[in-house]
């Protein structure tokens, strides 16, 4: 049996929006605290028959980026870390993301790179400082850039072909920075909590970031999906993002859709789902 204050910290982190929870997609909507009752003490009842030792629910640090820790706090039978940031929005691997005309993509050209150093973006040589290659008539958007993501389609050869990236509109893709990759690899799947308003989304690794950037970033898709301004420009958030990363639990190649969905809610829930998460943030 569960004492109280267990539950009411379950219901802090579920309920601190609109009580909506989201499992990848998969929408639960609680009309009264009551109902919201009734699923925490479900998910309580599911677990209360342990199989670790005390000593294997305890998180240990990971690793610090700028401000940001994470912690390794993993399961008996899944290995994860958890950290606790904003996020900023990506908009690489999307048809649209950049334009030669600025105003027209989806993000500001800056976030590529410049003339000389072009890192997001395909271009004629295949180095960055060859010209940045634009979409021609038979691609999915004709005279934008080709944006690229660190995870690709290997069997798409062509770097000019935009269908070998990880398109941030679709798919809710996490961006890790360099210091993240010594832990987990592309194409790991993970779990992102919006604790403002309990939405759970699955995502996949499929960027990295620049070691001077703050650690907390993901596609545009992820940031629709948990409720959070997904304008590239001018939206995320700074605060209250929780990312849960699996090592080792992906192949190194991007995922359809419903691929990334189901995985990711298969292992948030063999790791132990809410209540894990809950002892990982304490």
């Amino acid at each position: 049996m569960y004492a109280l204050p267990v539950i009411h910290q379950l219901l802090a982190i579920i309920c601190r929006g609109d009580c909506n929870v989201d499992v990848n997609l998969h929408v639960v909507r609680f009309s009264s605290s009551l109902s919201v009752l009734a699923f925490v003490l479900s998910i309580v009842t599911s677990s209360s028959q342990p199989t670790a030792s005390p000593g294997s629910l305890q998180r240990a640090r990971l690793f610090r980026h700028h401000s940001t820790i994470a912690w390794s706090c993993s399961s008996p039978e899944v290995q994860a870390f958890v950290y606790r940031t904003g996020l900023a929005v990506d908009a690489d691997g999307a048809y649209r993301a950049y334009h030669p005309n600025n105003r027209l993509g989806l993000d500001s050209i800056e976030h590529a790179g410049h003339p000389g150093d072009w890192w997001a973006l395909a271009t004629n040589t295949g180095n960055p400082n060859g010209r940045p290659v634009i979409q021609t008539k038979d691609d999915p958007a004709p005279g934008y850039y080709v944006s690229m993501t660190s995870l690709y389609d290997s069997s798409i050869e062509s770097e000019r072909n935009p269908r070998r990236f990880v398109d941030a509109a679709n798919v809710p893709y996490v961006v890790l920075p360099p210091e993240g990759f010594r832990h987990a690899k592309l194409g790991d799947f993970a779990t992102v909590m919006n604790l403002e308003n309990g939405k759970v989304v699955g995502g996949i690794i499929a960027d990295e970031s620049a070691p001077e950037l703050a650690m907390g970033e993901g596609s545009i898709a992820l940031a629709k999906m948990l409720g959070i301004d997904s304008n590239p420009r001018t939206g995320g958030t700074d605060r209250d993002v929780v990312y849960v990363i699996y090592p080792a639990s992906g192949n190194g190649k991007p995922r359809p859709f419903d691929e990334i969905a189901t995985a990711s809610r298969a292992y948030f829930n063999k790791w132990g789902g809410l209540p894990k998460l809950n002892s990982c943030l304490r």
